[in-house]
This record gives C-alpha cells, sequence and structure tokens, in this order.
C-alpha cells in the first residue's frame, strides 16, 4: 500500500488496488510485528468494522474530509467508553466517560481511531521512558529514545503503524519526538484546537496537534480539530479555517534565525544540515536575517518553574477518593491519600508535584513563581518584537539527535534541557512546526523548527510545503 498522502490514499481505494478494511488489517498487522516498539497502550477491535462502513460512504460520495484516514490517539485524549490511562497506574483500568472535543471533529469527518498510544505519565517527559506501560524505541535504532512525551505517536507515525497521529505539546512535546523520529509534527497556535478531553498537565500550555509523514496531511488534520468549543473558554474562533488548499500558494516570506538558538550547546551535525536548508530556503527567494531574543536564556528554567506549579495544582485531583487508583494499605483518610498517590504516581511526576508545590509555597511564591511570570511576559516580548520584522522564525527542533536509552534518566538538568529550542513557544503560545531534514551519519533522524506569530500556521506550512 504506497500512497503519500490522504488524498492519494482516497484515490486508491476508489481505484479499487486495495479496500479500507485491508488498509486497517495492514496497520493493525504492523502494530503487532513491530510491537517491540512499544508505541501503542491500547488497539481498538472495533477499527475494520467502522472501515467497513466508512468505505461505503466514499463509493457513496457522502464520505467526510478525513474517510479513511486512520488515526492513532495519545493517551492523555478521551475517548468515551474506552481506556484513558495517561501511562499512569494511577488511572489504570480507567475509562473515559465522554470524547475530546478535537478527538469528536476526528470521527464526525469518518476517520478511523485504531488506537492509543504509548507516552510520557501525564505527558511528563522529553523521552517516553517515565510511562506505567514500559519505555517505547525509536524505529531508526531501538537502542535509543523516540523523544517525548508524545513518543508514541510520534513512533506510530514514522513506524507506518497509521496514518497520522494526535500528540500534545507542552513544551515540546510533539515537536522533539517528531524530530527524533523523522516526521512532521505541528504545535498550533495555544486555543486554536480545544483542550476539552485533554487531561491537563500545564493548563497555560497544553496544545494539541497532529503528527504525519505529509505536510498536506498536518494541513488537513488541523483544518478539521481547530475551531472555537463552547466546552473550552480559552478556544479561539479562528477565522482562518483553510489550509490544505492554500499551502501550495507561492508566498516569499522574511525569516529570522535567531542568534542564541545557533550558539554553542547545538550539535554541528545538526547546524550543517540546516545550513543546507536556509541555503535552499535563500535559492527559492526568501529573505533571511539574523535576529535577537535576549531573553532565552531564562525559557528553560521559567518553563518549568511555571509547569511544576500548575501541575501540582492539576494532579491533586488524583487522590484515591474520587476516581482512580486507591491503595489497599491505608488505616485513615491522610494515609489513604498519601499511599495512593506514592504507589500511583511514577518518579518524575512525583518530582514535578513536588517542585510545583515548592514554588507555589508561601515563602517561595514572590521569588519563583511571580518571577517566572513576569519572565513569561518578557519572552513574548521578545516574539513580538521579532515578528514586527519578520514573517518566520526558523531554528532547530532540538540541541541534539535521538539519546540512547537510560543515558540521561539519572540526570533530570540534562534532560530537561533537551527542550531548550521548544519551550519558548507554549511560553508565549505561538504556533511551532517540525520539520524532518534529512539524517546525520549514524543515520539519526534531524528536525528543524518554523515558528510564526499566534493564528498564523498557513505561514510555516506554506514554507514547509516548498521545501518538501
Amino acid at each position: 500500500m504506497s500512497y503519500k498522502n490522504h488524498s492519494e490514499k482516497i484515490a486508491q481505494i476508489k481505484e479499487g488496488k486495495f479496500s479500507l478494511k485491508e488498509n486497517v488489517a495492514f496497520f493493525i498487522n504492523e502494530i503487532e510485528k513491530q510491537k517491540h516498539l512499544n508505541a501503542f497502550n491500547f488497539i481498538f477491535d472495533d477499527a475494520i468494522k467502522i472501515a467497513d462502513k466508512i468505505e461505503s460512504k466514499i463509493k457513496a460520495g457522502t464520505a467526510g474530509k478525513l474517510a479513511g484516514m486512520v488515526i492513532a490517539i495519545k493517551d492523555v485524549l478521551a475517548i468515551k467508553d474506552k481506556p484513558l490511562t495517561c501511562s499512569s497506574n494511577i488511572l489504570k483500568n480507567f475509562e473515559a466517560i465522554y470524547t475530546a472535543t478535537a478527538v469528536q471533529k476526528l470521527i464526525d469527518e469518518d476517520a478511523i481511531i485504531i488506537g492509543k498510544t504509548n507516552c510520557d505519565e501525564f505527558a511528563m517527559g522529553s523521552s517516553n521512558e517515565n510511562s506505567a506501560f514500559g519505555k517505547v524505541l525509536n524505529p531508526f535504532d531501538n537502542q535509543r529514545v523516540p523523544g517525548g512525551s508524545s513518543g508514541g505517536s510520534a513512533v506510530a507515525v514514522a513506524a507506518n503503524l497509521c496514518d497520522v497521529s494526535l500528540g500534545t505539546d507542552t513544551g515540546g512535546s510533539i515537536r522533539q519526538p517528531a524530530a527524533f523520529c523523522g516526521v512532521y509534527g505541528l504545535k498550533p497556535t495555544y486555543g486554536k484546537v480545544s483542550r476539552y478531553g485533554l487531561t491537563a498537565f500545564a493548563s497555560s500550555f497544553d496544545t494539541i496537534g497532529p503528527f504525519a509523514k505529509s505536510i498536506d496531511d498536518i494541513a488537513l488534520v488541523l483544518e478539521v480539530i481547530s475551531g472555537y468549543d463552547e466546552k473550552d473558554s480559552t478556544s479561539f474562533n479562528d477565522e482562518q479555517k483553510i489550509y490544505l488548499e492554500k499551502i501550495s500558494e507561492p508566498q516569499k516570506f522574511k525569516i529570522g534565525l535567531p542568534k542564541e538558538y545557533f550558539s554553542s550547546g547545538l550539535n554541528e551535525e545538526i547546524k550543517k544540515l540546516i545550513n543546507n536548508k536556509i541555503e535552499i530556503i535563500r535559492s527559492l527567494g526568501h529573505e533571511t536575517v539574523e535576529i535577537s531574543l535576549p531573553n532565552t536564556e531564562y525559557s528553560i528554567a521559567t518553563y518549568y518553574i511555571l509547569t511544576t506549579a500548575e501541575a501540582s495544582s492539576n494532579l491533586a485531583r488524583y487522590d484515591g477518593a474520587h476516581y482512580g487508583f486507591r491503595s489497599n494499605d491505608a488505616s485513615n483518610l491522610n494515609e489513604m491519600y498519601t499511599n495512593s498517590r506514592t504507589e500511583g504516581f511514577g518518579n518524575e511526576v512525583k518530582r514535578r508535584i513536588m517542585l510545583g508545590t515548592y514554588v507555589l509555597s508561601s515563602g517561595y511564591y514572590d521569588a519563583y513563581y511571580r518571577k517566572a511570570q513576569k519572565v513569561r511576559r518578557l519572552l513574548k516580548n521578545d516574539f513580538d518584537n521579532a515578528f514586527n520584522d519578520v514573517d518566520i522564525i526558523l531554528t532547530p527542533t532540538t540541541p541534539n539527535v535521538a539519546f540512547k536509552i537510560g543515558e540521561k534518566s539519572n540526570d533530570p538538568l540534562s534532560m530537561y534541557l533537551e527542550d531548550i529550542y521548544t519551550t519558548s513557544a507554549n511560553l508565549v503560545g505561538i504556533p511551532g512546526l517540525n520539520i524532518p531534514i534529512g539524517f546525520n551519519s549514524e543515520n539519526l533522524p534531524v528536525g528543524m523548527q518554523l515558528m510564526t506569530n499566534q493564528f498564523n500556521e498557513l505561514k510555516i506550512l506554506q514554507l514547509a510545503k516548498q521545501l518538501s
């Protein structure tokens, strides 16, 4: 089954080259054959039956715009009557009682949901090693991580286990695994996609977005999942709703290259591959200029102070009383709370809850949390000033290629620094897109990041299309 994007797939189904049922069966078989990658937490048995119904709609000309697209969903998004574990023991055996808006929009356009993908527990991690279901392996080198927290979703696309997947991005959790696995990954503007039905990690940062091998499919899925939702007060009714038709328009852009992102710490092979792409961009008629984002050095510290604070608040609900896991080893209420959380949460989640509780405590709130909020505003000002002069900002996605499993597990700070180029987009609420740009000398994928101002996703999609 050889097709480059969704429109090619539909054309081949209409021509009778294969059936949608065969297509879904192929993916399920591939998931089984490559189960050592551990990309999926759950496979949905009803996918083949649904494929039959959707194929009838395709042939009748009544199908939705995603008809037959086989999509995997990160296991932090709710699907009614399906497991929702967030790859955590504290939600073991929990089933969702409603469907997330973004997922429902896919279903309404006749996409086929094939299963739920593995991820770092509660989306906290940069390597997909922090999962109650076990670590996910990089399909290019099984001794390396796929990135995180949406590692399972990135691997599912990279290893041909589905057409497209949905992940979530709080500080790079779509773009970084997309770079490590050699696929496209889009973090939309904050508020562009409803968060209703997304299990919260850090509510002012969390964003839902797609992974795909084709930029056309990224554009098509964004069309479907974006838009205002009355169930999410932070969602926004953006006027730009058509992407796929417009991404091939021959636009020229002024592109900023922030000097802070190309300084020491960036792998030389990655820098060389990006410089090659920059030359291609110039040859296509785009202008490039060096810019400065002076507060970049504070982005990682600011990000981890604010997100852990929000996480400590959001995860307070998992107490053994309301839903999820409850410890049997408790003789009173306090012990039930303490033991349920101690036994249910993994080490990385506990680390972030403790850090977040600390920065919110009465003696440290002003020194840490309030100061970090002020720096967040300074970072926003940096990007606003840059976008007064340029259309797009081009940077590396990651400082290094995928690292070895276990290499950074005992060094949380080193792990956190893997997000150094991605956290700023979440701090300021702008869109970011990882573009696969080639491989290093070890045949490991390398990614490049495009960022633009809020709700200007079309610009980075158009440039990505020109480079595809």
